[in-house]
């Protein structure tokens, strides 16, 4: 009797460890699976905290999201950023614009100060107990600098070889560049733009799409929303864009270029598409940057108007001096140019009197990278019938 008993008990104790283990798996589990709230990449400080910004209310996600998705559509379109990596890494870098650094620095995508920054920083600990931030005067000023971050920075040149929606290789490269420490990093990016649908902004009307998404999904009234985020001067009007002017392909419109040196036959890819007008400007299409051929009496300031750019970034764009202008029939890139050529031909045979900055031009690759790629000073003088590599 005694022996059935302690085998009665037995079984019973094994039975309520196998139904608490089962507990224990299942709450596990679902610690895990659940979606959880996001802090920001940079901890608080454990004493000496500073005050928040003026500018800085408490936002939810979608709030956020809202509130800065025009500016990092703007920024896509001025600088080929895909705007889901822009909001993606805000939403990582600051927790929805809530993180200490957004908070009283202004700073959403955790800068650092680096050699190049002559503006206001705050000492925060992250790598190092001491680490040096950016601060900024706006958030604004913060989602324009992370723009000209990446736009300047070498290690970070390649990302801009990938499509303006290819958010995967982009949140990957910006891992294999450096730009966080995190192992995980890339995986994280990818996961946030999925989770709030951000890739619908990398699509022709993505706002549109954006919006629509937002108010079917969480029954969001988006003209409220609108208020709550308190948008900034000029944000109730979308920028007139090139991308909602773009419409398909008219191959029978090429031979309006004869007035530029690029239409010399050498695309035979076919990367040099012509789209339709703007303003009166035919625009067109080479190695995935468009561009404009400059009229009689263009400036750098008045077609930086037309095309909703500053003209600073039209001079960059063109590899050009500050104070340079275009001449008439001159090719005008109105956004940035790839690090090499994207077509299959591998080199270019110089002409008589050609520069190197006319073959930038002539392939839609920047000068700093041709001038790189063969080993040249971008002012050489290139004698007639020499070969110049173009990947």
């Amino acid at each position: 009797m005694p022996q059935t008993v302690n085998l009665l008990y037995f079984a019973a104790m094994f039975r309520l460890n196998k139904y608490f283990v089962s507990c224990v798996l299942a709450l596990a589990i679902m610690a895990f699976v659940m979606p959880q709230t996001l802090s920001a990449q940079v901890a608080e400080p454990t004493s000496g905290a500073k005050e928040p910004t003026k500018e800085w209310v408490k936002l939810t996600p979608q709030e956020y999201i809202f509130k800065w998705r025009r500016t990092a559509v703007e920024n896509m379109e001025e600088y080929g950023i895909p705007a889901s990596i822009t909001m993606g890494q805000a939403i990582l870098e600051s927790g929805y614009g809530n993180g200490y650094l957004a908070r009283v620095a202004n700073n959403h995508f955790c800068i650092k100060c680096k050699g190049s920054w002559t503006g206001a920083t705050i000492t925060h600990a992250d790598d190092d107990p001491n680490d040096c931030f950016r601060v900024y005067d706006s958030a604004e000023e913060s989602f324009r600098d992370h723009a000209d971050f990446l736009n300047s920075g070498s290690r970070y040149e390649f990302l801009f070889a990938y499509d303006a929606d290819d958010y995967k290789n982009w949140a990957k490269g910006l891992k294999k560049a450096g730009y966080a420490t995190a192992p995980d990093y890339a995986e994280r990016l990818i996961g946030i733009i999925e989770r709030y649908n951000l890739q619908l902004l990398d699509k022709k009307n993505g706002i549109e799409l954006y919006d629509k998404y937002l108010a079917s999904e969480y029954d969001l009234d988006l003209a409220a929303l609108q208020e709550r985020v308190t948008p900034k001067k000029g944000e109730g009007v979308l920028a007139e864009s090139i991308a909602q002017e773009v419409v398909a392909e008219d191959a029978s419109t090429l031979n309006d270029i004869a007035t530029a040196y690029a239409d010399k036959g050498i695309d035979p890819n076919n990367f040099r598409v012509t789209i339709n007008a703007h303003k009166g400007y035919n625009v067109y299409l080479t190695n995935r940057a468009h561009y404009v051929v400059a009229k009689r009496g263009d400036t750098y300031e008045s077609l930086a108007k037309l095309f909703s750019v500053s003209a600073a970034h039209l001079r960059k764009f063109n590899d050009v001096a500050k104070d340079a202008q275009p001449a008439e029939g001159d090719i005008v890139y109105i956004e940035r140019k790839l690090s090499s050529w994207m077509g299959e031909e591998l080199l270019h045979k110089v002409q008589a009197g050609e520069t190197l900055y006319q073959i930038s031009q002539l392939y839609g690759i920047r000068l700093k990278s041709l001038s790189k790629i063969n080993s040249m000073r971008s002012n050489a003088e290139l004698a007639e019938g020499r070969t110049i590599r173009l990947q």
